[in-house]
């Protein structure tokens, strides 16, 4: 089971948090609440590597947040793709294809 950044390959948490935030805004536990149901409890990201990669893609501008009610009522930070969020994803995900492509290739060859 996955619990933390390290274990990710590079960059995929900042891919993970974008697709998630391409269905609709979400604030963090909600962002990373739907990361572990969508892949069956594999992956956990912890508050302890999700608040930074939250806090770098607003600062590449792919995201921006706002202060709302959560579902229990509660004041919570709700993050949402940008435009330009929208095309690095497209980027990424792209790029995840190809790569995911080339190490089942790998795992493949006899």
């Amino acid at each position: 089971m996955v619990k933390n950044k390290s274990d990710l390959l590079q960059g995929t948490l900042d891919m993970l948090i974008l697709k998630t935030l391409a269905l609709g805004p979400r604030h963090g536990w909600g962002i990373s609440q739907r990361i572990q149901q969508v892949s069956d409890e594999v992956l956990q990201v912890n508050q302890g590597s999700l608040y930074p990669a939250l806090h770098r893609l607003e600062q590449h501008g792919w995201l921006r947040s706002s202060w709302g009610n959560s579902e229990n009522n509660r004041q919570a930070k709700f993050y949402e793709l940008t435009r330009t969020g929208r095309r690095q994803l497209q980027r990424e995900s792209l790029n995840w294809e190809r790569l995911s492509s080339a190490v089942a290739r790998i795992m493949e060859a006899t």
